[in-house]
């Protein structure tokens, strides 16, 4: 019992000490001094009072939210002893393989850069600064040459039910139960009433948890962004507006990483191609944010560090690089491209992205024991296909087919580009409402039950994979409540 409240004493002070440094505290701050002026605020119930404030006038829910949204990310308490490094992975052999896979792709880098001849970064000159920022909104009709560049890695590289009880066949789902064959009054109209009202409350967690049955289309913009607790103040505008001057003035190799991968993905996507520009947009300011950084201190990952030319090995000459410390890969975008159809003004979509990514999606491209990351999934898929469908998983196995050579790549990319939006935005949806990537593990071995009669029958790698080929006609929630609740073992 101790233990708890030094725990929760240590959480709570961690938390006050990285608010005091937000934005939403100096706000706060202003108005407690401006309510001394009210005549209900009283000196010698002054706490009281503006603490009354705060609550009538909506100040206390918002400091809620800002809590809330810290504790969705704080890692769990350690030993107060425990070195820092164990609060970014406490295993020692995943540290070690995570040192090892960063080697790698900082091996990959500084070898394009020798290759090239082309610096990790440079100043643009004045007139193609002013090139750039006349075709913000048109990069799309630019054709670099990007033939000499390659992606650092593509996820092929990287491979060498209580919990869900809100997704039960009782249950009214959005994906399911608003469907032509349903009166929506049994279920949509009631479900759209309750989200009105959640929004009204602007309660994170009550949106949370009303999420988990499922967002109506018109409302999950708003609902999302209540979630990640993204309310669009001027001075997030005028954030974004500082990153792209970043990116005028400077050129970084990593540019064309992004820009490849843009080209490689998104543009040749059926559903995604419109927002070619958008995406450029946000990634290259992305890479620039040095706010990033500060998701370091929960990821088993380290930000790779360059060093100013001539200065190589002397610490004080080190800088992180990219500045977001994160090294884009191959299919990377697509973590952008679905959120391109909630949110339409560039600074709101970037900072939806940039809280999703420091929330869920680094854990896809980290090598962690967390239950989110990517090594626990694979484990979770590989249990749940043994488990429930054995003879399908060793028959895979016999043929050479691993499943995991076929799923892998579907979880990485948290399904994007592989199901249709809709679907996809669907399974999001539950991402966000619990909180966890471990619905990624159960939809890729739902699909494998869902296509199981097919993949009996094939006898090569080349065949299975034809067989999973094409996820665009799939119907996320069916499919994920027919194999958590209705398959038997």
């Amino acid at each position: 019992m101790l233990q708890k409240q030094l725990d929760l004493s240590l959480i709570t002070a961690q938390i006050v000490q990285k608010l005091k440094g937000s934005n939403l505290y100096a706000q706060l701050e202003r108005q407690a001094w401006a309510s001394l002026q009210r005549p209900e605020i009283k000196l010698e119930s002054l706490k009281e009072d503006i603490k009354e404030f705060f609550k009538t006038s909506g100040w206390e829910k918002k400091l809620q939210n800002a809590v809330y949204s810290e504790l969705t990310v704080f890692p769990l308490p350690s030993h107060p002893a425990a070195p820092p490094e164990h609060l970014k992975e406490p295993l020692v052999y995943m540290r070690k393989a995570q040192g090892s896979w960063e080697k790698r792709i900082l091996k990959s880098l500084n070898s394009m850069c020798t290759e090239l001849s082309i610096p990790l970064a440079r100043k643009r000159p004045v007139g193609e600064q002013k090139e750039l920022l006349n075709k913000w909104n048109e990069m799309g009709t630019d054709e670099p040459d990007l033939s000499l560049f390659r992606p650092v890695y593509a996820p092929k590289d990287f491979l060498e039910k209580e919990f869900f009880v809100e997704l039960g066949l009782t249950t009214g789902q959005l994906g399911i139960d608003d469907s032509t064959q349903v009166p929506p009054e049994l279920f949509e109209n009631e479900h759209v009433r309750i989200g009105h009202k959640v929004l009204a409350e602007q309660d994170s967690a009550a949106a949370q948890q009303y999420i988990r049955q499922g967002s109506p289309t018109a409302l999950r913009a708003e609902l999302w962004a209540l979630i990640l607790n993204i309310s669009g103040q001027p001075e997030d505008v005028l954030y974004y507006e500082q990153l792209k001057t970043n990116v005028i003035q400077h050129d970084l190799l990593v540019d064309s990483l992004i820009y490849k991968d843009v080209k490689l993905t998104a543009s040749n996507d059926d559903y995604y191609f419109v927002f070619e520009d958008y995406l450029y947009q946000v990634l290259l300011c992305f890479s620039r944010d040095t706010s990033v950084l500060g998701h370091f201190a929960y990821n088993s990952a380290s930000p790779p560090k360059s060093y100013i030319r001539g200065k190589l090995g002397i610490e004080e000459y080190a800088v992180f690089y990219p500045p977001n410390g994160v090294i884009p890969f191959h299919g990377f975008s697509m973590y952008v491209a679905p959120l391109c159809f909630l949110y339409h003004e560039p600074s709101k979509l970037y900072q939806i992205f940039r809280e999703m990514y420091v929330r869920f999606f680094f854990r896809l491209h980290s090598i962690s024991s967390h239950p989110s990351g990517i090594v626990s999934l694979c484990l979770l898929f590989e249990t749940l296909l043994q488990t429930y469908l054995p003879q399908l998983f060793y028959h895979l196995r016999e043929i050479g087919a691993q499943p995991l050579r076929i799923s892998f790549k579907w979880m990485v990319r948290a399904f994007s580009g592989y199901l249709a939006t809709d679907q996809l935005l669907l399974l999001w949806d539950r991402i966000l409402g619990y909180n966890s990537l471990e619905i990624l593990a159960v939809l890729a071995a739902a699909v494998f039950a869902f296509r199981a009669v097919n993949l009996m029958e094939v006898t090569s790698l080349a065949a299975a994979e034809a067989v999973l080929a094409d996820l665009s006609t799939l119907k996320v929630m069916p499919l994920l409540q027919i194999f958590l609740f209705a398959t038997v073992t």
